[in-house]
């Protein structure tokens, strides 16, 4: 099948311009899956919480989410997407939608904030996990996830097959990383990140582009531009994922001894 990572440039606060945008680059190819960066619609400097409740939307009856889903009907496909998301209590997560041939599958609340999010948004409280769709298990994850490997590895143990990294990145290092975590779990992984760069009262934000698709092996598969608001495509096979064995002897699941990681949940 085909995966798609979706690298946009989005202007700060312009939701509605900023979906156009994404529908342009997506309806430039058929693919299976599609993933869109982290608050892909927003921007992501924000001022502060407040201004983060001006745009956050519940899931999945916002507007965002209902573009989502008329667009993963119209294409026939499986989105995953970052916006901001409200709950019925006043909080606000920097979250992921997923929908699946304009089906709601669920909202992924970011766990790992990073730097000001901290400012602007709740940390999500439940623990990584995979969804199952009609590609199979799909386990998101949102930026500076990707530093924690237990992350990827959760989503691994739960049957992920894909992990869908929504990001708007900008330290120099997360795109490397993200083939150890692939090469940890035996897993794909598709990165969209976003290019460009956010202004705020004479302060910027650069963001380093550089989405990819990465195969179970480590292998870069496709590859963005550093600068430029593109759509990148790779062939995978998710049965390919299955495949756990690193030697004859050796299963990375199957060797693991839990019983000596204590200390990871102290």
């Amino acid at each position: 099948m085909l995966v798609a990572a979706v690298q946009t440039e989005p202007v700060l606060g312009a939701v509605q311009p900023n979906l156009e945008r994404a529908a342009a680059l997506i309806r430039t190819v058929s693919a299976q899956l599609y993933v869109l960066p982290e608050l892909f619609t927003t921007g992501y400097f924000f001022a502060d919480r407040a201004d983060v409740a001006r745009c956050a939307e519940e899931f999945p009856t916002g507007e965002t989410c209902r573009w989502l889903a008329q667009l993963s009907r119209e294409r026939d496909a499986v989105i995953v997407a970052g916006y901001p998301e409200r709950d019925g209590l006043g909080r606000h997560y920097n979250a992921a939608a997923l929908f699946d041939r304009g089906r709601p599958v669920a909202s992924y609340r970011k766990i790992h904030l990073f730097d000001r999010e901290w400012g602007w948004f709740d940390p999500g409280t439940q623990p990584p996990r995979a969804y199952d769709t009609s590609l199979g298990r799909i386990g998101p994850m949102i930026c500076f996830d990707w530093i924690f490997p237990e992350t990827a590895r959760c989503l691994a143990l739960d049957g992920a097959r894909i992990l869908v990294h929504l990001a708007n990145l900008v330290l120099p290092f997360a795109q490397d990383a993200m083939i150890t975590r692939c090469l940890e779990n035996r897993v794909f992984a598709v990165t969209a990140n976003r290019v460009g760069r956010d202004e705020r009262d004479g302060e910027a934000i650069e963001f380093t582009g550089r989405s990819q698709v990465i195969g179970p092996t480590g292998r870069r598969l496709a590859t963005a531009t550093a600068d430029r608001a593109e759509l990148i495509v790779a062939e995978i096979d998710p049965n390919d994922a299955e495949q756990k064995r690193v030697t004859p002897a050796n299963d990375l699941f199957r060797d693991r001894r839990p019983g000596l990681y204590k200390q990871l949940v102290a």
